[in-house]
């Protein structure tokens, strides 16, 4: 749904309370996150090995996957107030938790084996 002249670009005049975007603060806050485990993760590179290198590269996807999509999210979060209707992308939050289950059963399996 394309945004009109009439109709404001934020949802600053829609939503008095922000709702999108401090969503999207949490987001950006959750891609900040996922920098800091791959920074984390490299610490271990010369007890783990070179292999170890694949969940840092996971986990920065990741981030720069939330901040490329953040605006997209953000506008339909717009929309959606608008048109009173609630959008939800469950692929969003479906991957992070894949994420997070692979980091947890890699670290698991790090500590396991080591």
């Amino acid at each position: 749904m394309a945004l009109s002249a009439h109709h404001p670009h934020t949802a600053a005049h829609i939503d008095p309370g922000l709702q999108p975007e401090r969503t999207a603060m949490a987001w950006s806050r959750t891609a900040l996150a996922c920098c800091v485990v791959s920074a984390f993760t490299v610490r271990w590179l010369p007890v783990y090995g070179i292999w170890l290198m694949i969940l840092p590269a996971l986990t920065l996807v990741t981030a720069v996957a939330i901040a490329l999509t953040q605006q997209h999210r953000i506008r339909r979060a717009v929309a959606g107030i608008r048109g009173s209707t609630s959008p939800v992308n469950p692929a969003a939050l479906l991957g992070l938790l894949a994420l997070c289950w692979a980091l947890g059963a890699s670290s698991l399996v790090l500590v396991w084996f080591h």
